[in-house]
C-alpha cells in the first residue's frame, strides 16, 4: 500500500492568499492557479487588471508543473535544448514559459502553482513564493 499526502482546499487558499497579498501590495493584476498532484484545479484567483488570456495560461502552467514534476520553464528549456518539440508529448495543455512551479513535501510533488499575466520573471517569483508557502 502506498500512502500519499494531498493538498487540501485550505492549503490551496493559503497559497492564493499569499500571492494575492503580494499582487495587491504591488498593485498588479495576474491569474493564479493551484492544482493537485495530477494537475487538476483546486483553487483559482484573477486579480483586478489581469488580462483574460492569463486565466488559461496560469491554469496550464500549474498543470504542466504538476504533471511533469518540474517548473514549466525548466521543461521548456529542456525541450528546446534537445530540439524536441513540446507537441511530441501529445499534451496540448503543456506550457513552457516560466510561472509554473511544483509544490513539494518531503521530496514528493503534491501539487503546483501557476501564475500568469506579468513578465515571466515576476510570474516565476510569485509562483515560487506560493509553492514555498507550505
Amino acid at each position: 500500500m502506498h500512502q500519499t499526502t494531498v493538498l487540501s482546499h485550505s492549503d490551496a487558499m493559503r497559497i492564493l492568499n499569499i500571492i494575492r497579498q503580494e499582487l495587491e501590495r504591488e498593485n498588479k493584476g495576474a491569474a493564479v492557479a493551484v492544482v493537485d498532484a495530477h494537475g487538476e484545479l483546486l483553487a483559482f484567483l484573477r486579480t483586478d487588471g489581469c488580462r483574460l488570456p492569463s486565466i488559461n495560461i496560469a491554469i496550464n502552467k500549474a498543470y504542466t508543473a504538476a504533471r511533469e514534476r518540474t517548473p514549466s520553464k525548466s521543461l521548456g528549456e529542456a525541450s528546446a535544448s534537445r530540439g524536441f518539440p513540446m507537441t511530441n508529448f501529445g499534451e496540448l495543455r503543456y506550457v513552457t514559459w516560466g510561472g509554473g512551479v511544483p509544490i513539494t513535501l518531503r521530496g514528493d510533488v503534491i501539487g503546483a502553482v501557476g501564475v500568469s499575466g506579468l513578465p515571466e520573471e515576476e510570474d516565476m517569483r510569485l509562483a515560487k513564493i506560493g509553492a514555498d508557502a507550505l
